[in-house]
């Protein structure tokens, strides 16, 4: 009996691990979650703002503190990363109409129909980048109220309207200063010509020239005794 209740007890263990390690798994992989820690990897900070298309693995996020921003596709692995100034602007986009926008030069085209349901919810984001100029979230698609009970068209539509007034808010941000442009240094040449002339290699000094003495000194001695000889000789 005794060996039957520690079986039990550590079937009951057993499983109770296994579903707190596949409840964490599932918080872990979370959608959300996911792209919260994507973003936050690519801004280099925590984003200040985000975005998610909850079910197809979608998102967006900016940060003032890096001046980024980046969308975030295939539940995170795929990203791309944009300069705040980058931003153009913003579309809310519902059964395939435009109903609302905001971008850099103009005024803000706000939301003039209260829309209570659609097929398709959809927020558009533009970049001024000519390889990847924009971004789509489909917020809300026909289907999802069968995945998600706290979700809605109007909460949709709703999330997309504050994103647009975000967005305006970053287009109608002055520009940032161009850096100064450095100033560039002497060329070599100039550098050598502004360097002190070098000096000419002195000659070796000559030899002082040896000392002979008085003129005289080099004379031959006069022989009186072979001058009498010679006398003599010529007698």
């Amino acid at each position: 009996m005794t060996d039957m209740w520690r079986l039990l007890m550590m079937l009951g263990l057993a499983g109770t691990a296994v579903t707190f390690l596949g409840s964490l798994a599932l918080w872990w992989h979370n959608d959300e979650r996911r792209i919260r820690r994507a973003l936050g990897n690519v801004l280099r900070s925590e984003p200040e703002a985000m975005i998610i298309a909850q079910g197809r693995g979608r998102g967006a996020g900016f940060s003032f503190a890096s001046g980024l921003i980046a969308v975030a596709w295939d539940r995170g692995e795929w990203c791309l990363i944009y300069r705040i100034d980058e931003v153009v602007g913003a579309e809310l986009i519902i059964d395939g109409q435009v109903v609302a926008r905001a971008f850099r030069g103009e005024p803000r085209r706000a939301l003039e129909q209260v829309v209570s349901s659609a097929d398709q919810v959809t927020l558009r984001l533009l970049f001024d980048d000519p390889k990847s100029p924009d971004f789509e979230l489909d917020l809300w698609l026909r289907g999802d109220e069968a995945r998600r009970d706290d979700w809605s068209p109007r909460a949709a539509i709703s999330e997309a309207n504050r994103w647009l007034a975000r967005v305006e808010a970053i287009v109608r941000r002055p520009a940032r200063p161009q850096a100064p442009a450095a100033v560039a240094s002497p060329a070599p040449a100039a550098r050598i010509a502004e360097a002190p002339p070098r000096p000419e290699p002195r000659r070796p000094a000559a030899p002082p020239e040896a000392d002979d003495g008085p003129p005289w000194d080099g004379e031959p001695e006069f022989d009186f005794d072979a001058e009498q000889d010679d006398d003599d000789r010529r007698d």
